[in-house]
């Protein structure tokens, strides 16, 4: 059997397999969650080695996906924190959460416009790191820290880690561009390391879960419910903002498939722990909502 042949025999059983052995051996997975910015800088930079800086083009579905992501999360949290503030944590960052780096992997599969969602990726991301650290410190503020001085801090850990790829991945392309094409070429290895990536945050998520007393199930149950609508929500709507481009497929995955790996660090370093489980579901939300997309363009081919 050829190795591409495995590849293509694996893949699908990836995500079940890390979410099972996150599960199984959560105690001693979870010590490793150190190492998550390390993979996550990884993954990102073997993806932005993947985009050619002129095709990168921006019009107006892109800004307005971009305001619909950032300015979308302080509405949902407001909205959420008369229920429980640990559910309204949960929800913002499921929409403040980048696009994924398979979004274009999954575009390309549906028909979609690639360049597109790796173009609306480098935005997200770079808008993502700027806001972050400010909605964090205001949202989740540690006493101890002036905002300003939490702001920073905060700042200091998540831009670099979000927005030095995207810069190491441009200057190796006019610098070394023979360690750039390797890199490009390595870019499929960015899947197994968020599949090893998956296994620690869900083996996180899951020592949170264990800690938790049985009375906040209930609450834990309700992030999972609300991470659900949010998922369907976004899919929506950045299909229909992307129907006035001609475009819905890629304006639907920019704005529906959430780097989720990102989002259950950011929410497990900055804020209420158990609010990762919201975008710990997520990523079995929006994996079967792409499951069902792609059968569905499978059936009408």
């Amino acid at each position: 059997m050829k190795f591409s042949e495995l590849q293509a025999l694996l893949k699908p059983w990836m995500m079940p397999a890390a979410i099972m052995l996150g599960f199984l051996f959560h105690s001693e997975i979870s010590v490793l969650e150190w190492i998550i910015p390390y993979l996550i800088f990884t993954m990102l930079l073997l993806t932005f080695c993947r985009i050619e800086p002129r095709h990168l083009r921006f019009d107006r579905t892109m800004w307005l996906l971009l305001c619909i992501q950032l300015g979308g999360a302080l509405p949902v949290y407001f909205l959420l924190r008369g229920f429980n503030v640990s559910v309204a944590q949960s929800a913002m960052i499921c929409v403040l959460c980048p696009v994924a780096t398979a979004a274009p992997v999954v575009t390309g599969l549906l028909g979609g416009n690639i360049g597109r969602v790796a173009a609306f990726s480098v935005i997200s991301n770079i808008g993502v790191s700027l806001a972050a650290p400010l909605i964090f410190a205001w949202v989740a503020p540690r006493g101890e820290m002036s905002f300003f001085s939490e702001f920073m801090e905060i700042a200091s850990r998540v831009a670099p880690m979000i927005i030095l790829p995207l810069l190491v991945a441009f200057g190796l392309r006019f610098s070394l561009p023979s360690v750039h094409r390797r890199l490009a070429a390595a870019a499929p290895v960015a899947f197994y390391l968020w599949s090893c990536s998956l296994i620690i945050v869900v083996g996180r998520s899951v020592s949170f879960i264990m800690a938790e007393p049985a009375s906040y199930w209930p609450v834990m149950g309700a992030m999972a419910l609300v991470a659900a609508v949010i998922c369907v929500l976004q899919f929506v709507v950045g299909k229909y903002v992307g129907r006035r481009m001609g475009d819905s497929i890629s304006s639907g995955q920019s704005l529906g498939q959430k780097n989720t790996i990102l989002a259950i660090w950011m929410a497990m370093a900055y804020l209420n722990g158990v609010a990762s489980v919201g975008p710990a579901a997520y990523v079995i939300w929006q994996n079967m909502f792409n499951s069902w997309q792609i059968y569905r363009r499978t059936r009408r081919r």
